[in-house]
């Protein structure tokens, strides 16, 4: 896919790995609607420096926000080429403290808001017969993490709902998926916790959100032979 032209609507795209995914992708030429929540601050200051970047403050932890997202990317562009799901929530839950709205919310936003999402701009990918979704998984979708396991298990419905659309959307949209490992650490790590994740890849390195961002441009660029594929960008984490 030659991206110059090319309408995406990033989620999460104001911070950490949707932040170098909304750069990289502006880069590359493409018509990038940033979506945020919380993030107004750094989402003003992307638009400072990409003066051309539209933003789209909604919270999704609210279905409908998932039909009004595509509809202000219909609206002012009239289509859309790209879906990035790259919004997520991370909310450490060790067992026996979680509560029902914990659980709740953590599905709606890191899963239910991804099939929504999936679903409206599918329906126009459809149409257009082309068009593409990258989701962000996590190297815990495949070895669960005790401590994060609604997180956890997210993720692994993130890996499963991309191969059902690859599957559903075939032939004229490919959905792929990325599998980032310790490229951006949690603020509240202790240099211990750093070191142990650093220690669990084959690369004994983290690695960066641009590692993630040039991953998506691969699979948007170049990959228009690949769909229903996990791609693990974690250092070898996932295989050690």
């Amino acid at each position: 896919m030659d991206l110059k032209g090319k309408v995406a609507l990033i989620t999460g795209g104001a911070v950490r790995v949707g932040k170098a995914i909304t750069i990289e992708l502006i880069e590359a030429g493409c018509r990038v609607f940033c979506h945020y929540n919380r993030s107004k601050g750094e989402a003003d200051e992307l638009r400072n420096k990409y003066p051309d970047i539209k933003l789209l403050q909604g919270n999704l932890n609210k279905t409908e926000t998932t039909r009004f997202l595509i509809e202000q990317v219909l609206n002012l562009e009239g289509t859309i080429d790209i879906l990035v799901n790259s919004a997520a929530i991370f909310p450490k839950s060790p067992i026996g403290q979680v509560t029902e709205k914990d659980w709740d919310e953590v599905f709606q936003i890191n899963l239910k808001s991804y099939f929504f999402l999936s679903q409206e701009a599918s329906k126009i990918m459809v149409q257009n017969k082309s068009g593409k979704i990258i989701n962000i998984a996590d190297t815990s979708g495949l070895r669960p993490w005790p401590s994060y396991i609604p997180y956890s298990i997210t993720k692994s419905g993130v890996i499963s709902l991309t191969k059902g659309l690859a599957k559903a959307l075939a032939p004229n949209v490919q959905v792929n998926c990325i599998n980032p490992g310790p490229v951006l650490i949690p603020d509240d790590y202790s240099p211990l916790q750093i070191q142990q994740a650093i220690k669990k890849t084959l690369l004994k390195k983290t690695g960066t959100a641009e590692d993630i961002a040039h991953a998506v441009r691969f699979l948007l660029e170049d990959g228009d032979y690949i769909t229903g594929f996990v791609l693990s960008v974690d250092g070898g984490r996932s295989i050690k």
